[in-house]
């Protein structure tokens, strides 16, 4: 019934008018439901939940980000070369972080976008001297969203650069990892070979069993010490960033200790 009474308020108001009531209404029933993700998604039209399902893995992942005074980055404003086209789930986003700064990248301009606690950044998301001064104005980050060119190259240097920037309890999310299966996107038509996104990741769930790997002299690498857990989901990966210090339960030749 809504729908249709918004339908015909569509028809009888001018465009112009038409949008500024819209973001009227969005802003007061983002208020309204600011704690249910999935109602934000709908409300400011992102395509994280039309057309794709990540909101409620999003919901279970950063909810207890939802009300701290956070510092989020998302790569990827959405819109492609459209100054004015995108930006929605940065709008999302601000509805749900009430606290939160958020920052976003994009290599085409999308400074129409920014209002207060939005800021975006012009440039590459695998440019390592873009990034670096993206990262000394906004600081270390508590969450970070890929959902960008979606370039399997991109994804991996993306992340080889900004998770070192990722506070310790933070979350780094990376979108439409199924590119790793596209050539088209430097991926792999075979599945399960080296060089796509999915098989980075994979070895970085490896790395936290690094201390029982019966390797002579293995020497730990940053991921290794840093990854806390990986999630596997349709289509996307996330990754909690912790110290990984656990104690090593093994005795020489790989026999457990008991318990």
């Amino acid at each position: 019934m809504l729908h249709v009474i918004k339908k015909k308020i569509r028809n009888l108001l001018p465009s112009k008018t038409f949008r500024s009531w819209r973001n009227l209404y969005v802003k007061a029933a983002s208020r309204l439901h600011g704690k249910n993700l999935r109602r934000l998604a709908q409300l400011h039209g992102t395509d994280k939940i039309f057309g794709h399902n990540y909101i409620d893995v999003y919901e279970k992942h950063f909810y207890e980000f939802r009300k701290q005074s956070i510092t989020f980055l998302e790569i990827g404003v959405g819109g492609y070369d459209d100054p004015n086209a995108g930006g929605e789930s940065l709008r999302m986003w601000k509805s749900y972080f009430v606290n939160g700064k958020i920052h976003a990248i994009d290599i085409f301009d999308k400074t129409p976008h920014e209002q207060d606690r939005i800021n975006i950044f012009k440039g590459s998301q695998a440019d390592p001297e873009f990034l670096d001064n993206v990262h000394k104005k906004t600081g270390d980050f508590d969450i970070i969203v890929d959902d960008g060119s979606h370039l399997n190259v991109h994804i991996i240097e993306s992340f080889n650069i900004l998770f070192p920037k990722i506070k310790e309890g933070g979350i780094y999310a990376v979108e439409d990892i199924q590119t790793s299966y596209w050539p088209s996107y430097g991926g792999k038509q075979e599945v399960g070979v080296d060089g796509t996104a999915m098989s980075f990741f994979r070895k970085l769930a490896d790395g936290i069993n690094h201390m029982e790997y019966l390797i002579p002299n293995y020497k730990p690498t940053y991921h290794d010490c840093n990854i806390l857990s990986l999630h596997f989901y349709h289509n996307m990966v996330i990754v909690h960033k912790g110290q990984n210090t656990a104690k090593s339960n093994l005795v020489s030749g790989g026999i457990l200790q008991s318990h």
